[in-house]
């Protein structure tokens, strides 16, 4: 057993020593440096904020609607700085590959393991029907 965890660590090793997180380590010290990055990111977290407060009211919050579109079209502006842009983009790319690996290692086993899924494409997509 201890042999399987020593590999998974010498996985995450070479998954740590590839180009694309050594670009996003890049990215993220860079945005964190970054001024104009910044304060797009605090105000996207504030709209956020704002739009999560109401969507613990769900549908029904008189301000739902407008909090989520105004949080949807600043994230969208947002994604035009392109330091930010790429970040995501890196971001998403590494989310998939650790996905991907954690499907693959869950249905070596089985297909009956759950595996924690983060797009919410793939979380409708598993989400039809019963068992």
């Amino acid at each position: 057993m201890a042999d399987l965890v020593l590999e998974a660590y010498n996985l995450a090793d070479r998954i740590n020593e590839s180009a694309e997180v050594h670009r996003y380590l890049e990215l993220k010290s860079e945005l964190g440096q970054d001024e104009e990055a910044q304060k797009l990111i605090r105000r996207f977290q504030r709209k956020k904020e704002i739009f999560e407060d109401c969507q613990r009211f769900g549908h029904f919050h008189p301000d739902y609607h407008a909090a989520k579109e105004e949080a949807e079209a600043f994230l969208k502006h947002m994604k035009e700085h392109p330091k930010i842009r790429e970040y995501l983009e890196i971001e998403e790319k590494l989310d998939d590959l650790l996905s991907e690996v954690s499907r693959t290692l869950a249905r070596s086993v089985s297909d009956s393991i759950k595996v924690p899924i983060n797009d919410p494409r793939e979380l409708k997509k598993a989400n039809k029907g019963c068992g």
